[in-house]
């Protein structure tokens, strides 16, 4: 797992994302990441409805993102399957195509054991050239340790969102 983050870090830091963690507390943090893609924000907005094809592999239990899949529509699951089974990585709390906003409760990762609140949000917005994704984590209820590992998650998930551009600007 260790070796994960490393890489994860690595690629983050030659990502187009910009990332940053925001603020931490003792018990929680926020992260904000942002990209440009070079598409309409319509096409950008339904791209994240495909999740299986942008988000990494080396971040599933399966090992194979296409595994995933993520519905655009309220209470719709975030999940996984897996052989005789699957796991839930968030559920879809909000969905609003005409502000191109998505949030979903995710305790991702790690986190997922903790018995933490969060919630990871897309916001696509005009951008010159295309469209600009912002992407925030926030996370409560978290012990100490937890919260040190901040970085690391923002690291995952800018990680993530350099993926999304990749496969927006590659769609047909």
């Amino acid at each position: 797992m260790r070796i994960g983050w490393i890489m994860a870090a690595a690629l983050a830091i030659a990502s187009p994302a910009a990332a940053e963690v925001k603020s931490t507390s003792d018990s929680g943090f926020r992260l904000e990441n942002r990209v440009t893609v070079a598409a309409t924000p319509e096409e950008a907005w339904q791209a994240l409805g495909e999740i299986g094809r942008w988000w990494s592999s080396a971040h599933t239990y399966s090992g194979d993102a296409l595994n995933i899949t993520m519905p655009l529509r309220p209470g719709a699951c975030f999940c996984e399957a897996l052989p005789g089974g699957g796991v839930e990585h968030g559920r879809v709390i909000l969905v609003w195509p005409e502000h191109r906003m998505l949030r979903v409760e995710a305790a991702l990762g790690p986190l997922q054991d903790e018995g933490i609140a969060a919630v990871l949000s897309f916001h696509v917005k005009p951008a010159p050239g295309g469209a600009q994704i912002v992407q925030t984590y926030n996370v409560g209820g978290a012990r100490p340790e937890m919260v040190k590992m901040a970085s690391g998650v923002d690291d995952v998930l800018a990680q993530q969102l350099a993926s999304y551009k990749t496969y927006v600007e590659a769609r047909p």
